[in-house]
């Protein structure tokens, strides 16, 4: 966010329109929603992936295709105290925003099928390295983390990286079984493999 200040002293900060409350990235709900049900996860990414959802209010519309609000509600049960406190907070803001402004609409941003179509493509590279199905909630988790850090774009990067991640999970079975076994967390796992 850049700031500007005026003659007068006063402060202006410059926005995206992805940092605005009611504008809501179907990616970023998914990508957090995959962290919130991947068993293992540490308790911050937990908190992070809370807390990025806590800036976001989606319609209801979202909240049924994405099933997010699920995910959420299950949290709200974890045996971590602060996890389970974050958890019942966002429900809450959500549950009370809905209720006030169900007849106003939200922007939402979704991707492109042919973005779809090669995030799928690495989706199933991912699932061979890993020996997994295809819909595995490691390899979603995985390929979605890959694509946030990458600045949501299908570049150069981004395939680096797939194809990074592939190599090591396919030629390294130690790296395999720590993803597997969640020794290895899945944003440490990306960092160390991002091109």
């Amino acid at each position: 966010m850049a700031k500007s200040i005026d003659k007068k002293g006063k402060v202006y900060k410059q926005v995206t329109i992805e940092s605005l409350k009611r504008v809501v990235v179907i990616e970023d709900i998914k990508r957090c929603k995959s962290v919130l049900e991947l068993p293992g996860q540490t308790k911050q990414n937990l908190i992070e992936a809370l807390q990025l959802l806590k800036k976001k209010i989606p319609s209801q519309e979202v909240l049924r295709s994405t099933k997010i609000g699920h995910a959420v509600n299950k949290m709200r049960k974890h045996s971590d105290t602060e996890v389970a406190a974050l958890a019942k907070e966002v429900f809450k803001q959500w549950k009370t925003f809905i209720k006030e402004n169900a007849n106003k609409s939200n922007i939402e941003v979704r991707s492109d099928t042919k973005t779809e179509s090669l995030r799928s493509s690495a989706r199933k590279l991912l699932a061979e390295a890993l020996e997994l199905e295809d819909d595995h909630p490691l390899t979603e988790n995985i390929e979605r983390e890959a694509f946030h850090q990458c600045s949501r774009l299908i570049r150069v990067p981004y395939r680096k990286t797939i194809r990074a991640l592939v190599f090591a999970l396919r030629h390294k079975p130690e790296i395999q079984t720590r993803v597997k076994s969640g020794e290895l967390p899945v944003n440490q796992l990306i960092l160390l493999h991002k091109k």
